[in-house]
C-alpha cells in the first residue's frame, strides 16, 4: 500500500483543528508501521521558513495581494521539489497542513485574484502533483477563531499583550474575510466531491478522526484498485 505513496493534505479556516487531527493520524500510521512524513505550507523547507516569516507576520501589512501569492507558490515550488516529491517516491504516504487549495481559497477567492489564474500558478508550481485525498475540516468561522484565541490564552509560553501579538497576520484579518475563507473551501469542496471530503470539525476529536479514517481508506482502495 505504502510503496506507491499516498499524499494527503489537510485545509479548512482557522482553527478547524488541523494539527490535531495529524497528530492523530500519525498515530494510526505509526501503529500500523506505515512509513509517512508530516510537512507543511509554508514553511516546510529551510527556504520555505523564511517565506513563512513574510507571509505571517503582522508587521508586513503592506504585502500586496499579488506579492502574498506569489511567495506561497515560490514556497510550494520549493515544498514540491524538495520534500513531496521525494517522500511520495520513496513510497511513504505525505500528510501536509495546507497545500494548493488554500492559495485557490485564500488568494484566488477572498483576495480576489480569480481561480483560474491562481490555479494556473498551483499546476506550475506543483508540477501536476496534487494530493490523493484533501481533507477540509469546517467549522462556523466564529467557532475557529474561538478555538484560536482559546489556543492562545491557554498557552503557558504566553503573557500579556503576547497572546494577542502571537496571532498571525491571517488570523488577524476581519471576520467576514473568514466568513469567505469557509463559503470558498466548501464550494470547492462541492466543485472537486472526488478529491475533496468536506468533514463537519465541530464534532468531538474521536467523530471526526473515525470519518478522516474512513474517507482515507475509501481513496485508498480507488488507489489500489
Amino acid at each position: 500500500m505504502a510503496q506507491r505513496g499516498f499524499f494527503i493534505s489537510f485545509e479548512g479556516g482557522e482553527g478547524g483543528g488541523k494539527s490535531t487531527q495529524i497528530r492523530r493520524l500519525k498515530s494510526v500510521l505509526r501503529k500500523n508501521k506505515i512509513p509517512f512524513l508530516v510537512t507543511l505550507e509554508p514553511g516546510g523547507t529551510p527556504i520555505g521558513k523564511k517565506i513563512r516569516e513574510l507571509l505571517l507576520n503582522p508587521k508586513n501589512k503592506n504585502l500586496s495581494e499579488r506579492a502574498e501569492l506569489y511567495l506561497y507558490e515560490a514556497d510550494r515550488a520549493q515544498h514540491v521539489e524538495e520534500v513531496v516529491k521525494p517522500a511520495l517516491k520513496a513510497g511513504k504516504v505525505v500528510i501536509t497542513d495546507r497545500y494548493a487549495d488554500s492559495s485557490t481559497v485564500y488568494q484566488g477567492v477572498c483576495r480576489g485574484l480569480g481561480v483560474p489564474w491562481t490555479e494556473k500558478l498551483n499546476d506550475f508550481a506543483t508540477e501536476g502533483i496534487y494530493p490523493d485525498l484533501v481533507i477540509v475540516l469546517d467549522v462556523p468561522e466564529t467557532v475557529g477563531l474561538a478555538r484560536v484565541r482559546a489556543r492562545l490564552s491557554f498557552d503557558p509560553k504566553l503573557h500579556g499583550k503576547r497572546r494577542v501579538v502571537k496571532m498571525d497576520r491571517l488570523e488577524r484579518e476581519k471576520q467576514s474575510f473568514h466568513r469567505k475563507v469557509r463559503k470558498g473551501f466548501i464550494s470547492l469542496s462541492k466543485k472537486h466531491p472526488k478529491r475533496i471530503a468536506l468533514v463537519d470539525a465541530t464534532q468531538t476529536p474521536d467523530e471526526v478522526s473515525a470519518q478522516i479514517l474512513g474517507e482515507i481508506e475509501k481513496r485508498w482502495r480507488r488507489k489500489l484498485s
